[in-house]
């Protein structure tokens, strides 16, 4: 099985820098880009990247729904490490977590994200790998 390759970024960018820049809307755009990626990474997992992006972006007037997505974007960052023949070391739960600590969460999640991309060899954007799970 075969599946598309997502985009090694700088933790740091990711986390302050293009936030910053961006007055915060990178946050939506990065939340979109890395559950796409899950999706097109291994196809088993099943996210629609726009919802995720909805619930963190109105989320928080029903305050439930960011935390969810935050929670199952770390699930899925765990099988797509597992998808990979990886440990899973992404624990969505530190994810969670780390949402209180100056919202840590994006830059724990690309790192995450970086382990697989790098497993691969860091692969242009979109490129087909081979999963081994």
């Amino acid at each position: 099985m075969t599946g598309a390759a997502g985009k090694r970024r700088n933790i740091v960018l990711v986390w302050l820098v293009w936030p910053l820049i961006t007055l915060g809307v990178y946050q939506f755009v990065f939340w979109y880009k890395i559950n796409r990626e899950a999706r097109d990474f291994d196809r088993r997992i099943e996210v629609s990247p726009g919802v995720s992006v909805i619930a963190i972006l109105f989320g928080p007037l029903i305050i439930v729904p960011p935390f969810v997505s935050v929670y199952n974007t770390g699930k899925r960052i765990a099988q797509m490490q597992y998808a990979a023949g990886l440990n899973q070391t992404c624990n969505p739960w530190i994810g969670f977590i780390l949402i209180f600590l100056f919202g840590l969460h994006t830059l724990y999640y690309q790192m995450e994200l970086n382990r697989i991309w790098d497993y691969y060899g860091t692969p242009p954007e979109a490129s087909e790998v081979n999963l081994a799970n």
